[in-house]
């Protein structure tokens, strides 16, 4: 037992759970104790830990030893889970996040991670990131079945409420071998016709339901669909046409799971969410010390973006190591703000020329204090719709100048004119600091978080994790994330984690 991972969990996993941010789940009055939350949370990384179901776990729970020692319940004459503990506490914080918009769980995990951290000795000044689609558990629908779907639940559940009776003219949506009658096997019906009817009978149902049934999840869902697939008009509904008329990324994905969002990155399509994960790094390891989870249309800056936000100011200088898609100049602003130096190992788009990058720019980036020989400008303008500044300068600094075929200035009159942008500028110094000799050190940093998102799909499964929607999806991922944790702690402590030598990180 002394030798087991029970036992780093039990010293070092259990004892660092903080139960005290889940105290607004319970009641305050005198009732019956609850499970306390500290063996459930254990109890919910140790399941990712070794991927096991509820049942599995509770069952291993109260036969093996090695669970008990690591939850601290080997004293208890019977074991506090049952079959409902998990998905009960599941429920109580998915049901506060909805009220509150406060994911508690999430804080519990990157509070553990960072702990994590400290017992590892791992410093905190240098990150990386990268981020990875999540598919949704899901199956990819056509749009006749879509529709079909939206009004068969909705048939479905007035038929359950009121009887069959209800549905005149609509009963065969409620029996079991309708769908694949409708949507495989009427091949001597065209498609329209098919999708014309479903159309008319979507119509009808709403005009039927609406009295009673509009607060329900099947009637919004139907009307939601409705909406992003068709376009109403004097002769009827008819389906958007591709182009102009297409449904959005954000339109309705499969009714199972409304939540889910579509995706196309890399040549491949995705419908589910996002993740971005934060990992911070030096010669003793690497922890994952916070992560983000979105529907899939959020974008690499936006989830840089909002890290930052999150993130206070640091006392010393913390470096953040990411491709080429964490870009933007506002991130930028907002990392040194937080005194936080963004280091991209790619730039995508189009390249300037390098002697952009030794223009000096005021404060507010409106403004050209100097050019790259020292000259300052005679005059500035700024225009705010492009971003861009007009620098003017003496014609004989310019045109004596070793540099004038690499700024490319502009002969006027009686000046030269520079146009340039903050970005571009920036982009420059990028582009300098990526030529440096010693930069390829920041690339190996970099590309080792990219083993992450692989051993996220593998070994703990994230597509494929049994629970539909944002906020339950989200739950599992922020477990996966503690037991992958977990995990490097427990070959940190049997000195099997090995680290890459890198002179950054010494």
């Amino acid at each position: 037992m002394e030798k087991s991972w029970a036992k780093v969990f039990s010293d070092e996993i259990f004892p660092a759970i903080d139960e005290e941010r889940f105290r607004v789940l319970y009641s305050q009055n005198a009732s019956r104790p609850n499970t306390p939350v500290n063996i459930i949370v254990g109890a919910l990384i140790i399941k990712e830990l070794f991927t096991l179901s509820d049942d599995e776990i509770v069952e291993n729970l109260m036969l093996d030893i090695h669970y008990q020692y690591a939850l601290h319940t080997t004293s208890y004459e019977e074991q506090p889970l049952s079959d409902k503990s998990l998905s009960r506490f599941r429920k109580r914080c998915y049901e506060y996040e909805k009220t509150t918009d406060v994911d508690l769980f999430h804080e519990c995990v990157c509070d553990l991670n960072r702990k994590i951290a400290k017992l590892m000795g791992i410093n905190s000044h240098i990150k990386r990131m990268d981020s990875l689609m999540i598919e949704a558990n899901i199956r990819k629908l056509s749009r006749i079945e879509l529709l079909y779907s939206c009004v068969a639940r909705l048939a479905k559940r007035i038929e359950k409420k009121e009887g069959i009776g209800k549905l005149t003219g609509l009963e065969h949506y409620c029996q079991p071998g309708d769908r694949n009658f409708i949507v495989y096997h009427c091949r001597n019906t065209d498609m329209n016709e098919r999708m014309e009817t479903i159309l008319k009978d979507a119509d009808q149902l709403l005009l039927r339901s609406a009295a009673q049934y509009q607060e329900t999840e099947e009637y919004r869902l139907l009307v939601r669909c409705l909406d992003e697939q068709t376009i109403a008009g004097s002769g009827g509904r008819r389906l958007r046409k591709k182009g102009e008329e297409s449904p959005s990324t954000t339109s309705l994905q499969n009714p199972t799971d409304p939540d889910a969002t579509y995706c196309a990155k890399a040549g491949k399509d995705h419908i589910g969410y996002a993740a971005n994960v934060v990992e911070s790094v030096d010669s003793s390891g690497s922890v994952i010390t916070d992560y983000q989870y979105e529907k899939n249309i959020f974008s690499d800056p936006r989830f840089l973006r909002d890290h930052l936000t999150r993130t206070e100011e640091q006392k010393e200088t913390v470096r953040i190591v990411a491709d080429g898609g964490y870009v933007g100049q506002e991130c930028r602003e907002l990392a040194a703000e937080k005194n936080i130096e963004l280091i991209n190992t790619a730039l995508k788009g189009v390249a300037v020329p390098d002697i952009y990058g030794g223009f000096l720019l005021s404060d507010n980036g409106k403004s050209v204090q100097q050019c790259p020989a020292g000259y300052a400008p005679i005059r500035c303008s700024y225009t705010e719709r492009t971003s861009r500044i007009r620098a003017y300068f003496k014609s004989e600094h310019c045109m004596g100048c070793d540099h004038r075929e690499e700024c490319q200035a502009k002969q006027r009159r009686a000046t030269c004119q520079m146009s340039l942008s903050r970005s571009a500028v920036e982009r420059a110094r990028q582009q300098q600091q990526m030529h440096a000799p010693d930069f390829q050190n920041w690339h190996r940093i970099r590309n080792g978080i990219e083993s992450v998102p692989s051993i996220l799909r593998n070994r703990y499964q994230v597509d494929k994790m049994p629970v539909r929607g944002f906020i339950p999806s989200k739950f599992f991922f922020g477990a996966k994330i503690s037991a992958m944790n977990f995990n490097k702690l427990l070959r940190h402590r049997r000195g099997l984690l090995s680290c890459a030598q890198n002179p950054l990180l010494s």
